[in-house]
């Protein structure tokens, strides 16, 4: 990240973090991908810094911060090991950051410290087998019995869901009623019926913990509802809303490690009696790589800015994230260009991230769904 648009105490931020993910995220990588292990030490690591509070005040346990400075954190935590900043992100952004901004405040008591510190890990169950990108439709239900709900059905790729200490779980009291049927809880580990089955084989982001969640007839304490009966829905577009800005800051920092990676290797490989950094048309995939980079972190930046500023954010986040994910498969792929036959072995550290990459078009929010919201808000801007 160039520090012209970083203040000083951002940028005491960015290298902290920078240097985390240099000395401690980017050496394990390898391994932990090839293991399709969640690290519990990359976690501790990251809570020693203050990472899993960011954004959060400094009186339920959190670091303080904005956007833009959980935006650092992330860029530069994806960096370092994209599966790292996956944990960190459903933890921060979806989990965590639901309880605190809908929880009411005995709630906030009761959840928040241990999540901002790090001692617990927090979850976000929205997506379920028969829907992804139709939110709305979901089939997991909450029955109320003698003040107690009931859970019944089933999630899927749920990050952190084996690990999480509390998961905000999104389902419907009333399916006749759509969207406006659903309600948001708090699942604590070891709920009486849950059952939660690892999900093995992804294509990337092989270090982050992603499962299947069942319910069956999982009982909810009223004092763990979230906000009001039939406002989940709401609340879980809102969390997108502001999520994407930090995915966003992902995939810059997955396209600031690729690009990297390709100006290193670009320095060192020689062909012709030269490195390859002296042929023009590396140059130019180079030039092209760097300025992209730059476009998407100056459009993130910018939605995180407008969201601390308490200022219309929505479609700057939206256009932040499409930018962001189609950037970094993008100089993914041109990385491994540069690299050529020896890119695409498994030694290579563009090939993880080339893998890494793809996921980032197609979670919270596909390409598809953020071009929606953006000609959405197009279509009301300029209406004739």
């Amino acid at each position: 990240m160039t520090n012209q648009i970083l203040n000083e105490e951002e940028r005491m931020l960015q290298n902290l973090v920078r240097d985390f993910a240099d000395r401690e995220l980017k050496p394990r990588a390898r391994q932990l991908d090839e293991e399709e292990r969640f690290s519990m030490e990359n976690w501790e690591g990251m809570a020693r810094l203050g990472l899993t509070g960011i954004g959060i005040d400094p009186a339920y346990g959190g670091s303080g911060g904005g956007y833009r400075q959980v935006a650092i954190a992330a860029e530069e935590t994806a960096r370092g090991d994209p599966s790292a900043s996956v944990t960190l992100i459903a933890h921060l952004s979806l989990g965590t950051s639901t309880m605190y901004r809908f929880g009411n405040e005995e709630q906030k008591q009761r959840l928040i410290p241990s999540l901002a510190s790090g001692k617990g890990i927090a979850a976000w169950a929205l997506t379920e087998p028969g829907g992804g990108s139709d939110a709305a439709a979901l089939q997991t239900t909450a029955t109320k019995r003698d003040g107690t709900y009931f859970l019944n059905g089933s999630k899927t790729f749920i990050t952190n869901a084996e690990v999480a200490e509390s998961m905000v779980v999104f389902a419907t009291l009333d399916r006749s009623q759509g969207y406006r049927g659903i309600s948001a809880f708090v699942v604590h580990q070891g709920a009486p019926g849950m059952q939660i089955n690892p999900q093995h084989g992804k294509l990337g982001m092989r270090a982050s913990s992603t499962n299947e969640v069942i319910f069956q007839d999982t009982p909810v304490s009223a004092d763990n509802l979230l906000g009001e009966e039939g406002r989940g829905f709401r609340y879980a577009m809102e969390i997108l809303d502001t999520s994407r800005i930090i995915i966003a800051a992902q995939c810059v920092g997955i396209g600031q490690a690729a690009l990297e990676e390709a100006v290193r290797y670009a320095q060192q490989r020689q062909t012709f009696g030269k490195p390859i950094a002296q042929h023009q048309a590396i140059q130019f995939m180079l030039a092209d790589m760097a300025t992209d980079v730059h476009a998407a972190r100056t459009a993130t930046m910018q939605a995180a800015t407008l969201k601390d500023e308490g200022l219309p954010f929505i479609n700057e986040a939206s256009m932040a994230k499409l930018l962001a994910s189609e950037m970094c498969v993008k100089v993914a792929s041109q990385a491994l260009q540069v690299h050529g036959g020896a890119g695409y072995f498994k030694d290579s550290t563009v090939e993880r991230l080339f893998r890494d990459a793809r996921v980032t078009t197609i979670y919270e929010g596909t390409s598809e769904v953020q071009r929606l919201v953006i000609a959405r808000q197009v279509l009301e801007q300029y209406q004739i």
